[in-house]
């Protein structure tokens, strides 16, 4: 990594653009838009981020969606999946680290594909993305009754209702709330992962309630350790990114991060805590195992490790932090969308969504926003008839392909990004954070290997026989993304870009065209223009990050807390 060095004298750094307008939503005679005054205000401190960073991808992916890999795909393919996908994902923010510490603006990795990729692209891929955050939120919400089946399989929508009252109130405040809280949940988290690892090493040895040494015999009992052949291989693939989805939305949060150049490379030290849980996951949990996933349920694998090692108190208490982490997920969805859903509304100079989205509260929450990507998880009711086992696999499935395709664009953004700055020959000192290691080939692998992810873990969906819900659940977002991207070309094609001009406005002269303007303007208009971004121009100088002291002394005393933890955290990590 390389610190930013002073700029090149025979470079003049433009001026900065001017911030987008917002509007304060208490004011309800103010014209629309009005002067910037407000918007989404930097309140997360850099114990907050880190914490963030490390507990944020903690969720039900790993606790809930791990019984669903190892009863469809065995302990030996939910081992090398999570792997490969683990490695994938932390190349991918080493490249989006690059990006959001140089520029730390609202809409993150959205925002870089739509500056240096394709502008149609970017705005399909936000949208996506959005729905992808929103659609999150019902997952989390779904998988809550899951998690409470354990107890009672008695109103479980009610508790799904409770949970979406207490969110959507909690976001209403500030950002200082969200992170607080999550800073606290994701604590919890990080503490019985570590826990759960010690655990889990004692259960395999003998110290369970059989007193049996375990080993790796669920690994050779019948079926195992590659369960469904490679239709079941391929399918872990997508569970697997679902599970480490939200980490891309970590770059989200650097458009509200005290002090993004710093803290943001923080976030690529996850994988440990996942492969060591797989890990012993699949050593301790026959894949066999009643109820693991089936249509109406699906059970914890955490769960039953601590029941194996205790009782049903020690699983209850190992439910109760799964609960919390359903909320804290739900939470980090919902906070990452409404976000996500404000950036699009301040796309200037056209926005890519309503501007009454980019309204903001005096204490910079975009209410309106929040309110829309909150409407989505009415989808979590729809268990009563589907059952929540199956509604969860499919809304699973939604969310771990729109992952994939938010690290794919990541990719592209970065290989773009990435060729520009050398075009222009800026120098690589000038980068806040390089991950040097991955120059060059980083953007190619990510692209490469997120582009095979998708295209073959539907697998099961076609063969041995053809399920027509599952393969849309696994590709619908595809033809979707196509079809938005398109349509932004054409219209901005035939609208936004050919605003008819009457006649010819200056007098005529020697070079005055025969043909006039408005009939040069309806021509152009059938015109197909190039939609990817010329590296050769791409304003590299706006939106910049440069550190500043006031940061620093902020973030010096609340490091002083948990300090022995952050230590142990990276010596280990």
């Amino acid at each position: 990594m390389t610190r930013s060095a002073s700029r090149s004298s025979s470079r003049t750094k433009p001026e900065p653009l001017a911030r987008e307008q917002h509007v304060n939503i208490d004011d309800a005679e103010a014209p629309f838009p009005q002067p910037a005054r407000r918007g989404l205000h930097r309140g997360l401190s850099a114990r907050q981020v880190q914490m963030i960073a490390i507990g944020g991808t903690i969720g039900t992916g790993l606790f809930l969606g791990t019984g669903k890999s190892l009863a469809q795909g065995g302990p030996a393919s939910m081992l090398i999946c999570y792997g490969i996908v683990g490695f994938i994902v932390y190349v991918t923010l080493l490249l989006l680290g690059e990006m959001a510490t140089q520029y730390p603006v609202a809409g993150s990795f959205n925002a870089y594909a739509i500056r240096f990729f394709s502008p149609s692209y970017g705005f399909a891929l936000s949208w996506n993305y959005w729905f992808n955050d929103a659609v999150s939120v019902a997952s989390d919400l779904t998988a809550a009754q899951l998690v409470l089946q354990f107890w009672t399989p008695s109103y479980p929508w009610l508790v799904s209702l409770l949970f979406w009252v207490f969110l959507v109130s909690l976001n209403s405040f500030n950002v200082k709330a969200y992170g607080e809280l999550e800073y606290w949940l994701s604590f919890l988290k990080v503490v019985t992962i570590v826990i759960f690892i010690i655990l889990g090493i004692l259960v395999n040895v003998g110290v369970n309630q059989s007193h049996t040494y375990i080993g790796a015999h669920n690994w050779h009992i019948p079926g195992a350790p590659f369960v469904g052949g490679f239709g079941g291989f391929a399918n872990v693939f997508v569970t697997a990114s679902f599970a480490y989805g939200g980490t891309e939305s970590l770059g989200i949060t650097a458009g509200e991060t005290e002090n993004p150049s710093k803290n943001m490379p923080k976030v690529v030290k996850i994988l440990l805590f996942y492969i060591l849980s797989i890990l012993l996951i699949g050593l301790n949990v026959p894949w066999s195992y009643p109820n693991l996933s089936n249509k109406t349920t699906t059970t914890s694998p955490f769960t039953i490790v601590f029941t194996l090692a205790g009782s049903n108190v020690a699983g209850s208490f190992m439910n109760t932090v799964i609960l919390t982490s359903v909320l804290s997920a739900g939470n980090h969805a919902l906070f990452a969308g409404t976000r996500v859903l404000y950036g699009l509304s301040v796309v200037s100079p056209t926005p890519h969504a309503p501007r009454i989205f980019s309204r903001t509260t005096r204490a910079g929450v975009p209410l309106y926003a929040l309110l829309a990507t909150s409407s989505i998880s009415v989808l979590c009711l729809g268990s009563s008839f589907i059952g929540s086992g199956k509604l969860w696999g499919w809304l699973q499935n939604i969310v771990g392909v729109s992952n994939q395709i938010a690290w794919l664009s990541i990719g592209l953004a970065s290989w773009r990004f990435r060729k520009a700055w050398i075009r222009q020959g800026r120098s690589l000192d000038e980068m806040k954070f390089r991950a040097s290691w991955t120059w060059p080939w980083g953007p190619y692998f990510v692209i490469i290997t997120v582009i095979s992810l998708i295209l073959i873990q539907g697998w099961s969906s076609i063969f041995p026989t053809f399920s027509a819900v599952d393969f849309v659940s696994f590709y619908i977002e595809i033809p979707v993304m196509i079809v938005m991207g398109l349509g932004w070309v054409l219209l901005k094609n035939a609208f936004i870009d050919s605003t008819p001009v009457s006649g010819n406005a200056d007098p005529p002269n020697e070079t005055t065209s025969l043909i006039p303007r408005e009939t040069e303007t309806r021509e152009a208009r059938y015109k197909w223009k190039s939609d990817i971004v010329d590296i050769d121009t791409v304003d590299l100088y706006s939106d910049e990050y440069t550190d500043e002291p006031l940061d620093e002394v902020k973030d010096k005393p609340r490091g002083k807390r948990f300090s022995f933890f952050w230590k142990l955290y990276d010596i280990v990590a």
